[in-house]
């Protein structure tokens, strides 16, 4: 049991650790093969442009229906591992939780 409950926290992390892997390469993948696009992910409405802003309109565009209107087999796969990638980790640190409380 305590090896259940140790590889549902592992997958937890790791799952929380993929989310941010498929935002960055996501990222790459628009930077490479759509350049028009991910530059106007990078310009700034105002002032300078940083890694802030940067994060947050890469977040925007991955909520948005544009990324699928490209219609890329790689980035509809990454962006459907930054979707759900959270949500199962949050699942199993939720059922690892849950076998603690259990076997109490």
């Amino acid at each position: 049991m305590i090896i259940l409950y140790l590889l549902l926290l592992t997958a937890g992390v790791g799952l929380f650790a993929l989310s941010y892997l498929a935002l960055f390469r996501l990222a790459a993948l628009l930077r490479r093969r759509y350049p028009q696009h991910w530059q106007v992910i990078v310009e700034a409405d105002r002032g300078k442009p940083s890694a802030w802003r940067t994060w947050v309109r890469m977040q925007q565009v991955v909520r948005s229906p544009a990324l699928p209107a490209l219609g890329d087999p790689d980035i509809n796969r990454w962006s459907s591992v930054w979707r759900y990638s959270p949500w199962l980790g949050w699942i199993s640190w939720l059922a690892a939780l849950s076998m603690r409380l259990m076997l109490r």
